[in-house]
């Protein structure tokens, strides 16, 4: 019986956001918990032992505070004490958590695991596309496999595909490994979301590198934009057993990104956040959805901007949901006011003062108890605008998450979210989609984000300059 770790860490850091993720920011599942959620029931498997660590998961956000990051890792690498020796590890990461004084902290935490683990361990990990790669972290895997959709709808099938080569490995006794190229384009995932050109083709081309003798899994990485860091970079990641073969697909990979650079472009219908409200004004169809896509909390947005709600104010907008702003003071204000209240409320900028708040009388219409105070949610109606206020920061993506409410989306004229491209679920059912480039620390006006960390030239910061891709192997593959 083979021995097999699970565990790792999953979150997403702008590094533009003044407010710092803490402890109660994340999901957390512990020892056999993990194996019970379904984000892990594969990894039962004959022939392996999985042994649960720990997986700490939060909405995107600002950076870790250091002592919430350092609380994490000490309680993983004690669990993964606890287990030695192991045959095999399998980290579930996001690839783009930035903790407060630190470079690279995804290469932090896969190192000191496999500093204990060993080098005969076989190391495998999943990513999400917007992750950064560097090579300190390449340096410590033998397998590696990233989301191939944005909007991720593949998460399941990804984690899959790291466990399946690491079983495979461990079961024939062939270590494989990584190799990977630098592509220096940092692009939004609004403008490269895998359903519109030319995303899609460069991902439907990745099963064909797969095919390929020596080949295992292939892999593009995206990047993440909102992190101004040293190894904030698009790559081509390779998972093989041989370097040649490796080497050329990482080439092409990394080529094709390279070459589309200047072809990609945002799906739906966008534009500034007062042109799209001149749209959805003229516009018969419903339900128009408009994304506010600046202070998308599945981005790293804080969540508690009311820029959008203070225009909808001013243009004397109905029939509208707006969903929604995080604000723990509002919610807990209608709480104590309770349900058919007329209140006045402040709404919005509680956690970043960059934005100004929006003073309104608000009926409220609902309140929605949590587990906690922290997820409470309240309903309030602000004339003919339907909000929905949240305690903590979250998205409404899903739309069991209106459901909760009493809230369809498919009936109102105007549906706002916090969002850059709609999730699966949204997307679907807006007739049309707008998306308003908004303020926020997720804002789309990437040419113009303060760059001092990046390596540079990078394309579209840079465009006076040259490449040619640079494959790298691990560490690993090379002993």
């Amino acid at each position: 019986m083979k021995r097999v770790a699970v565990g790792g860490i999953h979150t997403e850091c702008s590094t533009y956001s003044p407010v710092l993720m803490a402890p109660e920011d994340f999901r957390v599942m512990r020892g056999e918990d993990l194996l019970a959620a379904d984000y892990f029931s594969f990894v039962k498997t004959d022939g392996i032992q999985a042994l649960p660590l720990l997986h700490a998961r939060a909405v995107p956000g600002g950076p870790l505070a250091r002592a919430t990051y350092e609380g994490f890792k000490a309680e993983f690498l004690e669990r993964l004490k606890a287990v030695l020796p192991l045959d095999g590890l399998y980290l579930a990461m996001h690839g783009a958590m930035n903790v407060e004084g630190m470079d690279d902290a995804e290469g932090d935490w896969i190192s000191a695991a496999v500093a204990l683990v060993g080098s005969d361990c076989v190391v495998a990990t999943s990513y999400d596309l917007h992750g950064n790669v560097s090579q300190r972290i390449i340096d410590h895997l033998d397998i590696f496999a990233a989301y191939r959709t944005a909007p991720h709808i593949d998460t399941h099938e990804t984690r899959v595909r790291a466990w399946s080569m690491l079983v495979e490995a461990l079961q024939t006794g062939v270590k494989p490994g990584v190799a990977w190229a630098k592509v220096p384009v940092l692009l939004p995932g609004e403008r490269t979301s895998t359903e519109d050109e030319p995303t899609a083709s460069l991902y439907a081309a990745l099963p064909g590198h797969d095919a390929r003798p020596g080949i295992l899994d292939a892999n593009l990485m995206i990047g993440y934009v909102w992190a101004d860091e040293p190894r904030a970079t698009a790559c081509a990641v390779v998972t093989a057993s041989d370097k040649a073969a490796a080497e050329q697909s990482a080439r092409e990979i990394a080529l094709s990104y390279w070459n589309a650079r200047e072809d990609f472009r945002f799906g739906p219908v966008t534009g500034p956040l007062e042109e799209m409200l001149d749209i959805a004004e003229k516009t018969k169809t419903r339900p128009i959805i408009l994304a506010d896509s600046g202070d998308n909390p599945t981005g790293g947005g804080v969540g508690d901007r009311a820029d959008v709600l203070a225009a909808l104010i001013e243009r004397g907008f109905s029939d509208v949901i707006m969903a929604g702003i995080t604000d723990r003071p509002a919610v807990e204000a209608c709480f104590a006011a309770g349900t058919g209240a007329e209140i006045v409320l402040s709404i919005g900028a509680t956690l970043d003062s960059a934005s100004r708040p929006v003073k309104a009388s608000a009926k409220v219409v609902r309140l929605q108890p949590g587990a906690t105070p922290a997820d409470n949610q309240a309903v309030v109606a602000i004339g003919g605008i339907t909000l929905v206020l949240a305690a903590k920061r979250r998205p409404y993506h899903d739309l069991a998450d209106f459901a909760l409410l009493g809230l369809d989306p498919k009936t109102a004229r105007l549906v706002v979210v916090k969002s850059g491209y709609l999730s699966p679920e949204l997307a679907p059912i807006a007739n049309p989609n707008l998306m308003a480039l908004t303020d926020g620390v997720v804002n789309q006006d990437i040419p113009a984000l303060a760059s001092h960390r990046r390596q540079r030239p990078a394309f579209p910061f840079d465009r006076d300059f040259g490449y040619s891709p640079n494959v790298a192997y691990s560490a690993r593959w090379a002993e």
